[in-house]
Order: C-alpha cells, then structure tokens, then sequence
C-alpha cells in the first residue's frame, strides 16, 4: 500500500505545483496576483499562463478519477503488491508529464501523457471488478 499512498499524495500535490507555475504568469502577465478573486484572474491568462491554469484544473479532475480507481482496488482487496502498484506509478508519471507538455505548448505529447494516466486510472478500475 505505500506506493498507492505515495502516488496518491504526488497526485495530491501536483495541481498546487501547477498553481504556483500560473501564479508566476499571473505576476508576470497581469502585474499581481489578486487574491480576492483568483480564478477570474485566471481566466484573464494567455499562452503559456492560460495553459499552466488549465494544467492545474485538469490535474483535480485526474486525481477524483484516480482516487475512486484506488478505493475501489482497496475495497475488494486487489493485491497491493502487483499490478495496481505499477498502474499507480504510470499514472503519476503520466500525470507530471501532462502538466509538462501541458505548459510547454505539447498538445500531441500532451493528449498522449493524458491517455496514459487515464488508461492507468482504467485499468485499476479493471483490477477491481476483476477481484
């Protein structure tokens, strides 16, 4: 279980490192950051701020996906010293990946890191039906 654990708290951690990358953006492209009204301020972002933003929505909604693949293996008991522990890690590294290609302007790379923590988050899902 530790290796869920830790993925789960790299993916846990990864939209707040996305925000601090907009938060860059929104200082250099809009002068501050207004923390009265943050997500209008980041709707204002263009180029790469806008894309650091929407790294940042995109990993929350990856991780609710992720999180219920976890907790279904965990409920029905899949063997946490298997597959599920090597979906676990693709998924992470699909996901820094994402964020990656994301801000750099990478949308194949982007679209295919995306596929490969999708399909990672799949395949626990399968894991536990399977159990």
């Amino acid at each position: 279980m530790e290796i869920q654990l830790w993925t789960l708290l790299g993916g846990v951690l990864l939209p707040y490192f996305w925000a601090g990358a907009a938060t860059r953006f929104k200082k250099e492209q809009l002068g501050s950051v207004d923390l009265g009204a943050p997500r209008v301020q980041s709707e204002q972002l263009e180029g790469i701020g806008a894309r650091a933003w929407g790294a940042q929505m995109n990993a929350w909604e990856a991780l609710g996906v992720f999180l219920a693949a976890n907790l279904a293996a965990l409920m029905v008991g899949v063997d946490p010293n298997g597959a599920w522990a090597y979906a676990c890690m693709v998924w992470l590294i699909g996901r820094v990946a994402h964020g990656v290609f994301y801000i750099g302007g990478q949308a194949t790379m982007r679209v295919a890191a995306f596929l490969v923590g999708t399909t990672s988050s799949v395949s626990i899902f399968v894991m536990a039906f399977i159990a």
